[in-house]
């Protein structure tokens, strides 16, 4: 399964690339990741998780004003009662209810 936050931002990624290479390389990244995952969305369980995400973040000092896409991602996990898997941990630490799994980026293996 998939976030449909992650789907927002893996979309984002064709548009921000600057050369016609990383743009196709982003592309079939997001048409890949459509193919192969069924998505979440960010629905009322997960705007009600939201806030206990927010408040974790507060509590260790974390801003969640600038970390929204990832705050996000973590309350649909929460209310789907979901680990996350990620390549970016430390993007997630501290968020209480919130398991997440660290996996190798498909670059490093």
């Amino acid at each position: 399964m998939i976030s449909t936050v992650t789907l927002a931002e893996l979309s984002l990624g064709p548009l921000a690339a600057t050369d016609d290479e990383e743009r196709a390389a982003r592309q079939a990244e997001l048409q890949e990741a459509e193919a192969t995952f069924s998505a979440l969305s960010f629905d009322t369980a997960a705007a009600r998780a939201f806030a206990g995400v927010a408040a974790s973040l507060r509590k260790r000092g974390r801003k969640p004003a600038s970390r929204t896409f990832d705050a996000m991602i973590a309350a649909v996990a929460i209310a789907n009662g979901l680990p996350i898997f990620t390549c970016n941990p430390d993007d997630f630490q501290g968020i209480d209810g919130l398991t997440v799994v660290a996996v190798p980026h498909p670059d490093m293996a």
